[in-house]
């Protein structure tokens, strides 16, 4: 496994609950990064020396604003090209998300503002507007991530990173319970690839503030905090892997066969399947899925 890029989510907890979220934040999520855990990481990264680009995100990375500021100019002094994404809620005007984003001043490389219909409405608007003038001003490239109404099928579908435009909503997270039943549904025994996760080679994978290497979010193939990244890329074997091997074979149809997993008639991806699957085999491979915060348990 050649990784280019790390993903940091450097909390778990956010200002939002949206239906959409991939990693179940909310303001009583729990799970943040200190900062001796980001450098830890940077470390590692150096060490793995296959990394181009460190993303820090959650969560809403700007909770814990004073190991965001300190983990971008870190990882920007190491020579990674740095990313951050976040919902933008500090961009309560124009001149204060200037002072917010002047730390990052040449030492972003991306700045993505997560904002659509599940966030804030008119005001999440206005908030990514006044975010980008002050990053305009600033010279640090911003751009902005939608994700459209379930109903929206005509909606471009994202493989890997989601990209600056909308895409249409992949239901795995929270999205798997809130939003799936307004899409429409089609059969499980269809859903025999993974259509959005490069699982055999993967160029990027999530970190989370336990030290959990996510390949998709809430499959894990180790724990960087337990096992140094560079032994964790060299024996990952996707084919044997519990999870992955499965869904390699045949995705979450496969997925759901191997282990027996009793399951409904039909659904509104494969990601939506297969989350149910998982959850479903927790007990039984707690090392690989989980962890809790990942699959909507709240940790205090």
């Amino acid at each position: 496994m050649k990784l280019s890029g790390l993903h940091l989510l450097l909390t778990y907890q956010c200002t939002y609950e949206c239906d959409h979220c991939f990693v179940w934040g909310s303001p009583w999520q729990s799970g943040a990064m200190t900062l001796r855990d980001v450098r830890r990481i940077l470390d590692e990264a150096e060490q793995l020396g296959t990394i181009e680009s460190i993303y820090l995100e959650g969560g809403e990375p700007f909770l814990y604003y004073p190991v965001l500021v300190r983990g971008v100019r870190d990882a920007a002094a190491r020579g990674f090209a740095v990313g951050v994404v976040s919902n933008a809620y500090w961009a309560t005007s124009v001149d204060d998300a200037h002072e917010w984003l002047r730390p990052f001043a040449g030492l972003l490389a991306d700045l993505s503002i997560s904002c659509d219909t599940y966030h804030g409405g008119e005001e999440d608007e206005r908030r990514a507007r006044d975010a980008r003038i002050a990053a305009e001003r600033l010279g640090i490239p911003l751009g902005v991530i939608r994700i459209a109404p379930p109903e929206e099928a005509d909606a471009p579908a994202a493989v890997g990173q989601l990209p600056v435009a909308e895409s249409a909503v992949r239901f795995r997270g929270r999205a798997a319970e809130k939003l799936s039943a307004r899409a429409p549904q089609g059969p499980w025994d269809a859903l025999d690839g993974c259509p959005y996760e490069d699982l055999r080679e993967p160029s990027r994978v999530h970190v989370d503030p336990l030290g959990n290497v996510h390949v998709c979010q809430g499959i894990s193939l180790g724990n960087l905090f337990r096992t140094p990244l560079r032994e964790i890329c060299a024996t990952y074997d996707p084919d044997a892997h519990p999870i992955t091997g499965p869904l390699l074979a045949g995705g979450p149809a496969e997925l759901a066969r191997c282990y027996a997993v009793e399951h409904g008639e039909r659904y509104a991806d494969a990601c939506h399947l297969c989350v149910e699957v998982r959850g479903a085999l927790r007990a039984r491979f707690p090392e690989t899925l989980g962890p809790d915060q990942m699959y909507g348990v709240e940790v205090g």
